[in-house]
């Protein structure tokens, strides 16, 4: 859909001008704003400390959308990759809400409401899983050398707050 048009005065002429969806900074200021396709205002319009928390950061593998992601150290340059409570220990710091491929951008949520899930329990508590990468489950991992990480509360089948604990090596 097209962004809503306004008049505007430009060099002693009235034209009709599209609004603004996203912002590319300030060259863009003094323009009126329109709500995206989803009906929201986009991030790029948002002041700095306003709006979901996100980093963006490129992708070490593959991701699709709703993974849980870690966070980490690629020789000094921060990547992003699947979180998994398996013995490699990658804690959760994040999620994605879109498929991004490997050497690209990913949007990382560092809190938030994490959509892009299914068939889960509302109330159910979830834990990162440690046989499926990126995933989560609502029974805690028990095998040795495993991590123990609470992600959040189901608000409903498709959607968890993510709220990450401190995570706990099984002994």
């Amino acid at each position: 859909m097209a962004a809503a048009k306004y008049l505007a005065l430009i060099s002693g002429k009235l034209k009709q001008v599209a609004a603004t969806v996203t912002s590319a900074g300030a060259g863009d200021d003094g323009k009126i704003v329109a709500l995206d396709s989803t009906g929201k205002l986009d991030a790029t319009v948002l002041p700095v400390g306003i709006g979901a928390d996100t980093k963006v950061i490129v992708a070490s593998e593959n991701l699709s959308a709703g993974d849980f992601v870690n966070v980490w150290n690629d020789s000094g340059t921060a990547k992003v990759r699947k979180a998994d409570a398996s013995s490699t220990a990658k804690e959760a710091h994040g999620f994605v809400l879109s498929a991004v491929t490997t050497g690209n951008n990913a949007s990382v949520y560092l809190e938030g409401t994490n959509t892009q899930l299914s068939s889960l329990t509302l109330g159910g508590l979830y834990f990162l899983s440690g046989s499926s990468a990126g995933a989560i489950t609502t029974t805690a991992p028990s095998t040795a050398g495993y991590i123990v990480q609470q992600v959040g509360v189901a608000l409903s089948a498709t959607e968890l707050s993510f709220e990450p604990q401190q995570t706990v090596e099984v002994a």
